[in-house]
């Protein structure tokens, strides 16, 4: 039973290393939009530009991979 679970325990820490450094990058990046979206609509609540943010993607196939911040940043402040 020892053995089995050391040989589990890095298996363990290897996927979450994997999995913990593009939910950082991702984070990042969100964190950009969000600061760029309400340095332009400072009177927006939060939950309004994450409303905006996820029509925009709705109206992008479901994503919003692929488009540029720009672009992202121009069509939420549409619809905002």
């Amino acid at each position: 039973e020892n053995a089995l679970q050391k040989t589990s325990a890095p298996s363990s820490t290897r996927s979450n290393d994997g999995f913990i450094a593009p939910n950082k990058q991702s984070l990042s990046s969100f964190a950009k939009l969000m600061k760029k979206l309400q340095e332009i609509h400072p009177e927006a609540s939060r939950s309004k530009i994450v409303d905006a943010l996820l029509e925009v993607r709705k109206n992008n196939n479901c994503t919003l991979s692929g488009m540029s911040l720009s672009s992202i940043v121009e069509r939420t402040s549409v619809i905002l």
